[in-house]
């Protein structure tokens, strides 16, 4: 075979896989449930800043599993119970970088980086984290139900 044919048939091949990936029904759902997503995760950056519990239990999943940077994991209780109680606290948080990939109708995964002023128990202090989320459409909601954070 021919270079340029392997080439030609490279590139076919990774064509058509996209095309593969591409959720049923086009482009408009997943653009809606893009927007959808991205609406969900500016909601839960805002309250984590400004903290109650009914809001961040609409936002994340029972079987939430939040990876800190540090190796921590919490649960949706212990999450929303340390932001509640100002341990974990978030003066600002700024967003940048964001991909959000639909998978179906029920699954994205979100991408970001993630720097912060904080004040955990007290003591200020600022983060710079690369974060990756997995969000789960449930109840019609889209909801987090998995993050991991690793420090910059």
């Amino acid at each position: 075979m021919s270079l340029k044919k392997f080439f030609l048939m490279a590139a076919a091949a990774a064509t058509l896989s996209g095309c593969a990936m591409m959720p049923a029904g086009g482009g408009a759902p997943a653009a809606s449930a893009q927007a959808e997503v991205a609406a969900a995760a500016e909601r839960l950056r805002i309250a984590m800043i400004d903290p109650t519990a009914a809001a961040l239990s609409a936002l994340v999943a029972d079987d939430l599993s939040y990876g800190h940077s540090g190796g921590k994991v919490d649960t949706k209780a212990s999450f929303i119970a340390d932001l509640v109680d100002g341990k974990s606290d978030f003066v600002t948080i700024v967003i940048t970088e964001q991909t959000i990939k639909v998978v179906d109708a029920n699954t994205a995964i979100v991408r970001h980086a993630l720097a912060a002023d904080t004040n955990d128990s007290g003591k200020p202090g600022k983060v710079a984290l690369k974060i990756l989320g997995v969000w789960q459409k449930q109840g019609g909601s889209w909801k987090l139900l998995a993050r991991q954070a690793v420090r910059t």
